[in-house]
């Protein structure tokens, strides 16, 4: 559909195998947070919800700045497209600190595709050894230097099932390049997450308008990209309207934008209305075309709990 402009009982290594026709991560079933709203009196940036059968469990979402995210459900830590240092090429970080060291401190890491911007070689060699990282298939030669200290990597494509820590992890197509960059050798499928354990979280990856949203259904928390790290947006990414729209067709308890409000190219004048303004737009389309969707904009290193 196109939208309109560290537990002690982890696993010990991840199972992927393809998944169901129906299942789990599928559009069957009950939410395991379909009950559940912030007390009025709550702060907006921390809550609790119950969780799968009225259980009193809460998942912790910390926003680092552009995708990365840490995602923690129960035991076990979940970390999204890491970029954890000061520079990336071309680009500095332009709002926000330096993540803290243990921000690269996770179970288990997803990377949705291949640009450096969420395959962040010198962000990667900062996560523990123990950790499995997840990856697109085709990067196993580009990540060569990650596997070889210890860390545990499994390619993945759109349709698999990853079991793991007591989370089932759908992998999603996302509707963008998956090249390295063009030209590159390092080349694979652009991927989406659908993380369900007590809460099911969503983060679609880089995409663009052509997202296959009958795939995602009952979400408590959607990680949406809304903005980009430069003067321009390319056709393949969502602008802060577009997120919207796919908020109103998913139309999740919680969103969280990501994406944006982070990076920006040396030498180019700082434009506040491509680096700080998409977040706020996207949560005023949300508001008006999915009033029941919580919208929390979060400073680097804020977290919000579900």
């Amino acid at each position: 559909m196109r939208l309109q402009k560290g537990d002690q009982n982890r696993d010990p290594r991840p199972t992927v195998r393809p998944r169901p026709r129906q299942g789990p991560c599928g559009c069957v079933g009950e939410s395991p947070a379909a009950a559940g709203r912030p007390t009025p009196d709550s702060p907006p940036h921390q809550f609790e919800t119950g969780g799968r059968a009225g259980r009193a469990v809460t998942g912790t979402l910390t926003w680092w700045g552009h995708s990365t995210c840490t995602w923690r459900d129960g035991g076990t830590t979940v970390l999204f497209d890491p970029v954890l240092t000061a520079r990336l090429g071309h680009l500095r970080r332009v709002r926000g600190p330096v993540p803290p060291p243990d921000a690269a401190h996770a179970d288990i890491i997803l990377i949705s595709h291949l640009h450096a911007d969420h395959t962040h070689l010198p962000s990667l060699r900062l996560i523990p050894p123990s950790a499995d990282l997840i990856a697109p298939a085709g990067s196993r030669r580009l990540l060569k230097p990650i596997a070889a200290r210890g860390v545990k990597l499994r390619e993945v494509q759109p349709g698999d099932l990853v079991e793991f820590g007591g989370l089932q992890i759908c992998v999603l197509a996302a509707d963008h390049d998956g090249r390295r960059h063009p030209g590159s050798p390092h080349r694979g499928p652009a991927l989406g997450y659908l993380v369900e354990g007590s809460r099911r979280c969503w983060y679609p990856g880089d995409t663009g308008p052509e997202l296959a949203v009958e795939e995602v259904a009952q979400v408590d928390v959607a990680l949406v990209p809304v903005g980009g790290w430069g003067p321009t947006l390319g056709h393949d990414h969502l602008n802060a309207q577009q997120a919207a729209q796919a908020v109103r067709l998913i139309h999740p308890d919680h969103a969280v934008p990501v994406h944006w409000g982070t990076w920006w190219p040396i030498g180019l004048p700082e434009r506040p209305d491509l680096i700080d303004r998409p977040a706020a737009a996207f949560a005023e389309h949300v508001a008006r075309v999915a009033p029941t969707t919580s919208v929390h904009l979060l400073h680097h290193g804020q977290s919000v709990k579900l």
